[in-house]
C-alpha cells in the first residue's frame, strides 16, 4: 500500500457525524462490491472508543493504480455535498500499521432464540424465557448503521475495530467494507 486518499466530512445542520458517514460509507461499500475490489483497505483516523466513534474522517488506502481506479467509478459525485475529497497521495515514510477489521458480536438475542427454537422444538415464549434480552453481547466499539449492497441484508450496525499498531505491515485481503481481519493499512 503505497498510498492514500482522504474524505473529510463537511458539518450539515441537519445531520450528525455518525448519520454521515454511514452514509458515505455505504456508498464507498456500494463502489467496491460494483468494481469487486479486494484490494483497499479503509482507516478513521479520528476513531475513539470514549464515547465511540470514527469520527469525521475516512482514508482509503491501496496502490495508486486501485485508488485512481475506485475513483474514476464516479463514486464519490454522490458523496459530494457531505464530504471534500483529497487526491490521491504517498503514504508517508516510516509510518507504522494497523489492522482494521469487522467485529461482530457473538450472536443477537433473536439469533439465539431462533437457534434455542430449532434445536429444542419449543416456542416463541419458552425461548424467550430462556433466554432475556440481557444475554446479547454488548460491543463497546465504534460502528455504522448500515445495510448490505451485497447480500440485500437490511439495517445492521457495523462495528470497526483498529487494531495495535504493528512496525511491519501485513499483506491479505480486504472486504467489500475495505475492513480485514488480517491485512493492515499504514497508519499516520
Amino acid at each position: 500500500m503505497d498510498a492514500y486518499t482522504e474524505l473529510r466530512l463537511r458539518p450539515q445542520p441537519e445531520m450528525s457525524v455518525h448519520h454521515l458517514m454511514s452514509a458515505v460509507f455505504g456508498r464507498l461499500h456500494l463502489a467496491l462490491v460494483r468494481s469487486e475490489r479486494q484490494d483497499i483497505g479503509v482507516s478513521f483516523p479520528e476513531h475513539g472508543d470514549r464515547p465511540p466513534g470514527l469520527g469525521a474522517i475516512m482514508r482509503l488506502h491501496g496502490r495508486r493504480e486501485a485508488l485512481d481506479s475506485l475513483e474514476a467509478t464516479g463514486w464519490t459525485k454522490f458523496v459530494r455535498d457531505y464530504a471534500q475529497t483529497r487526491p490521491v497521495a504517498d503514504v508517508p515514510e516510516g509510518c507504522m500499521h494497523r489492522v482494521v477489521s469487522r467485529v461482530q458480536a457473538k450472536s443477537g438475542v433473536d439469533r439465539l432464540r431462533r437457534r434455542a427454537m430449532r434445536r429444542h422444538d419449543i416456542d416463541a415464549t419458552e425461548a424467550a424465557r430462556r433466554i432475556p434480552v440481557e444475554a446479547a453481547e454488548q460491543l463497546a466499539l465504534p460502528f455504522m448503521i448500515l445495510g448490505s449492497r451485497s447480500t440485500g441484508q437490511p439495517s445492521f450496525p457495523l462495528f470497526i475495530r483498529h487494531g495495535p499498531l504493528l512496525s511491519d505491515s501485513r499483506s491479505g485481503t480486504f472486504s467489500t467494507y475495505g475492513l480485514s481481519a488480517e491485512a493492515t493499512i499504514p497508519w499516520f
